[in-house]
């Protein structure tokens, strides 16, 4: 098989694996292109091109996390990463070994991993989700297979803090789903809804023209699908939500219901008494 062929065969595996690191299937798409053109370039020996492409692509990833959040204090970002060096040779065994262990992270954990640093972040989705040796993980961080450990350990810890991140969690779950529903974004609509979901109305919002009801996941994805441009994240009360705004007031809220990271129900609200609670989130835009 040649060079072109074998990463192909290749290609959907590590969009699997940089989807899951990274949250974003077009930006995992994007990391995959960028090994491949980081495999085209080299004239290194690679003993092994699933472990190779395996370790480029993930660090690759990790480059893209810390770019996200330049303001996090990443324990190994004391240094750059050689990504066009990697040889598979450096690792103690085949990650991809292990790829086929790993179920799809739920949106759930997405929105808790946005907690931690980079290297916590890459750490905690290798080692829990897909199985991957802390020996192999600190050769992917340029680090030791103790620091691995306490970077997925610190990162366990953050993962399993209840309560207190519980109302940041909402937003981030009602922020993704907006930006979806406005970049026209079907397949992350879907990994964002429960399979039950509907969309409901009150009568003040129908009486605007929003649809008294809307059942089931793919029916409520085709709904927002490429909508949702003048709509604004506020509180309804305590509640994260999002708003059509006409003329600087809200005139429709989306109020969203969440079950364990998905969302359940989205009720169009038009009553003024609903309206009369609605606080634009401090410094929130559009979702971009």
């Amino acid at each position: 098989m040649d060079q072109t062929a074998a990463f192909e065969a290749e290609r959907p595996r590590l969009v699997g694996l940089a989807g899951k690191v990274l949250g974003d299937h077009a930006e995992a798409e994007d990391v995959v292109q960028q090994a491949w053109l980081r495999l085209a370039r080299t004239d290194a020996a690679i003993e092994s091109l699933p472990a190779w492409l395996t370790t480029v692509t993930t660090r690759l990833c990790l480059d893209r996390l810390k770019a996200r959040s330049p303001l996090l204090v990443d324990d190994l970002a004391e240094h750059e990463h050689g990504v066009a060096q990697v040889t598979a040779g450096s690792s103690a065994e085949d990650p991809a070994d292990h790829v086929a262990l790993a179920d799809a992270v739920g949106v759930a954990l997405h929105v808790v991993l946005d907690r931690l640093t980079p290297a916590e972040r890459v750490a905690f989705v290798l080692h829990d989700s897909f199985g991957f040796e802390f020996a192999t993980i600190a050769g992917v961080l340029d680090t030791t297979p103790v620091a691995a450990r306490k970077l997925a350990s610190r990162a366990r810890a953050k993962v399993a803090q209840p309560a207190a991140e519980d109302a940041l969690a909402d937003w981030q779950v009602v922020d993704a789903f907006m930006a979806a529903a406005r970049e026209g974004d079907f397949e992350r609509l879907l990994t964002l809804l429960a399979p039950d979901a509907v969309v409901r109305a009150d009568r003040a919002a129908v009486l605007v023209g929003t649809p008294d009801r809307i059942e089931g996941r793919d029916a409520v994805a085709q709904f927002f699908n490429g909508a949702a441009h003048a709509a604004l994240a506020v509180f309804v009360g305590d509640r994260p939500a999002s708003a059509w705004f006409d003329r600087g007031q809200a005139r429709v809220v989306f109020d969203f219901t969440l079950r364990e990271g998905r969302v359940e129900q989205i009720t169009f609200r038009a009553a003024p008494e609903t309206l009369a609670e609605v606080v634009r989130r401090k410094g929130a835009d559009r979702w971009n």
